[in-house]
């Protein structure tokens, strides 16, 4: 068994060559120790219920903050008590995307600093034996290609899931270089296969973990993350 130094060792190579590779935005060194803290939280398999949503908010939060960094904004004018000053706001609108059903753990959050946001909906079932991804719901408005898109799945594996939900926006009219993927761990496999079929999607995450193992989960990873946030373990 591999110690936690030498893991955490792998995990910091990994993340260094993807970047290297302009697979990722330039996120984890953003907040390294604060996003450490909340996915110690997150992976430790004693968490409690309570403790394990407080960590997802946090980490959200974090999320949140770094999906705006690639989001366009205008300046604005305004007055403070004393003076003129010049500030900014949203250029333009913001689709919030979660993935059924673990995304949903992200979106209150993502809600409180994406407040006019309109939120589509689309559900995905992994078959356990082939890992493929099967749609079993959809619910898009209209796309212009001028709106940015936030898509929240907590955990990228394999990217089949990915992958099919962007080729669901493409073809509904969105624009792929205004589109955000935001998870909490990834494996390298997932940001491969996305940045193969869609090299323009950011993609921002707190953690490329090392591998999948032969049942394609993420390891280390955290467990399943919709059943330990909705309490169904």
């Amino acid at each position: 068994m591999k110690s936690t130094k030498m893991i955490t060792a792998i995990l910091a190579c990994t993340q260094t060559a993807l970047l290297a590779n302009g697979l990722l935005v330039d996120s984890q060194n953003k907040m390294r120790n604060a996003k450490q803290l909340f996915t110690t939280i997150l992976r430790n398999k004693n968490t409690s219920l309570v403790d394990y949503r407080k960590a997802t908010d946090s980490i959200a939060s974090i999320l949140a903050c770094e999906a705006m960094d690639h989001i366009a904004l205008k300046k604005v004018t305004a007055q403070t008590q004393l003076a003129p000053f010049v500030g900014l706001e949203f250029d333009t609108n913001v689709v919030l995307v979660p993935i059924l059903r673990s995304g949903l753990c992200l979106l209150p959050t993502f809600l409180r600093y994406f407040e006019t946001a309109r939120v589509d909906f689309v559900g995905l079932a992994r078959d356990e034996q082939t890992a493929q991804a099967h749609w079993y719901y959809k619910n898009f408005g209209t796309l212009t290609g001028n709106e940015y898109i936030i898509i929240l799945d907590p955990m990228l594996a394999t990217g089949g899931t990915a992958v099919e939900v962007l080729r669901k926006l493409k073809t509904s009219g969105a624009n792929m270089d205004k589109i955000i993927f935001v998870s909490v761990v990834c494996a390298p496999d997932g940001i491969e296969k996305i940045k193969t079929e869609f090299p323009n999607v950011k993609i921002i995450t707190v953690s490329v973990d090392t591998h999948l193992n032969d049942k394609k989960f993420i390891v280390p990873g955290l467990g399943d993350f919709g059943d330990r946030y909705f309490g169904t373990e």
